[in-house]
C-alpha cells in the first residue's frame, strides 16, 4: 500500500553539508519508528532527483522535497513547490518542481501538493565533514520535519510557509 506522503531527500553524504538531505532522512526514519507513525510515509533518498521520481508520487495526497542549498537563508526555507510550465530539459539533476511536472505529464493528472524544505549549508566539497553550521540549521529543519509529520495535511504545511519565502530567495544545490 502506497503511503499517503512520499518524503524525497537528495544529498551526497561525501560531499560536507551536502549531506543534510540524507542525515535528515535517517534521523526522520527512526523518529517516525519511535512515534509510530512511519506507516504514514515513504522516505525517498537519492544523490538527487530523477525523472523515475516522478513515478514515486502516484496515490500520494502530499509530497516534500529536502536538499541542501548553498546561499538559503539560515536556517532553511520551506516554500510550496508546483509544477513549471516547461518541460525538463534533461533527466539528470531535476528540481522538484521538474519532477512535479513529469508527474503530470505521465499521470495525466496533477501532482499532489508538494514543498520544498532547503537547508542552509556552507561547504560542499568532496571528503568535508557536516559543518557545525549545517548542524544547527539540521536541528532547526528537524524540528519542522517532526511538526510537519505530527499534522501532514497540505492546509498545515501551507501555514507553515512564509510570504517572504520566493523561489529566487534559494538555491538548491542539485539544482
Amino acid at each position: 500500500m502506497t503511503a499517503p506522503v512520499a518524503i524525497f531527500a537528495c544529498g551526497n553524504p561525501s560531499r560536507g553539508d551536502d549531506a543534510l538531505g540524507p542525515l535528515l532522512l535517517d534521523r526522520l526514519q527512526t523518529w517516525l519508528e519511535v512515534e509510530g507513525l512511519a506507516g504514514g510515509f515513504d522516505l525517498i533518498g537519492d544523490f538527487q532527483l530523477q525523472i523515475e521520481h516522478a513515478l514515486d508520487l502516484a496515490g500520494r495526497e502530499l509530497a516534500l522535497f529536502i536538499d541542501a542549498g548553498s546561499g538559503t537563508p539560515a536556517p532553511f526555507l520551506f516554500r510550496p513547490a508546483n509544477a513549471a510550465n516547461a518541460t525538463p530539459h534533461s533527466t539528470h539533476a531535476l528540481s522538484p518542481e521538474a519532477v512535479l511536472t513529469v508527474y503530470a505529464q505521465i499521470a495525466h493528472e496533477a501532482a499532489p501538493p508538494a514543498y520544498v524544505l532547503c537547508v542552509r549549508g556552507e561547504t560542499f566539497e568532496l571528503g568535508e565533514g557536516l559543518s557545525a553550521a549545517a548542524e544547527a540549521n539540521a536541528i532547526a529543519a528537524f524540528a519542522l520535519l517532526q511538526s510537519l509529520c505530527r499534522g501532514a495535511e497540505g492546509v498545515v504545511w501551507a501555514a507553515r510557509c512564509g510570504s517572504h519565502e520566493t523561489a529566487g530567495q534559494r538555491q538548491l544545490s542539485g539544482a
